[in-house]
């Protein structure tokens, strides 16, 4: 869990929040069809919940903050330039809301999706 101290308190921040900011973050990037589950068991929690954080998996190790995204990608567009762009601005949207710098951002591509052409 993320933690910062202040002259007032502390702060703790929950994976979950994180996860939420990723999640938006990686929906608004160009290329991104969708985020995927992780595995079958996450699927099947999916389908029940619908919770915000599918496809996203938040880590705190110390000071080390490690995100893995799993997405969807359109066909078509180059999925080297999706991912870079997807881990540049989640890293962006993470350190400015939330303060903490990431160490690694780890994207994942799970699939391709054509979309119709008419």
């Amino acid at each position: 869990m993320g933690q910062e101290k202040t002259t007032l308190g502390s702060i703790h921040i929950s994976p979950n929040a994180i996860a939420t900011i990723t999640y938006h973050a990686t929906l608004q990037s160009y290329g991104v069809v969708g985020l995927a589950p992780k595995n079958l068991a996450e699927g099947i929690a999916n389908t029940i919940t619908r919770e915000p954080t599918r496809g996203v998996g938040v880590r705190f190790d110390g000071d080390k903050l490690d995100i893995d995204i799993y997405i969807i990608v359109e066909y078509g567009t180059r999925i080297t330039s999706v991912a870079q762009s997807v881990a540049n601005t989640v890293r962006y949207a993470v350190e400015k809301n939330v303060g903490l710098k990431t160490h690694e951002v780890n994207v994942h591509i799970l699939g391709l999706r054509v979309s119709n052409t008419d």
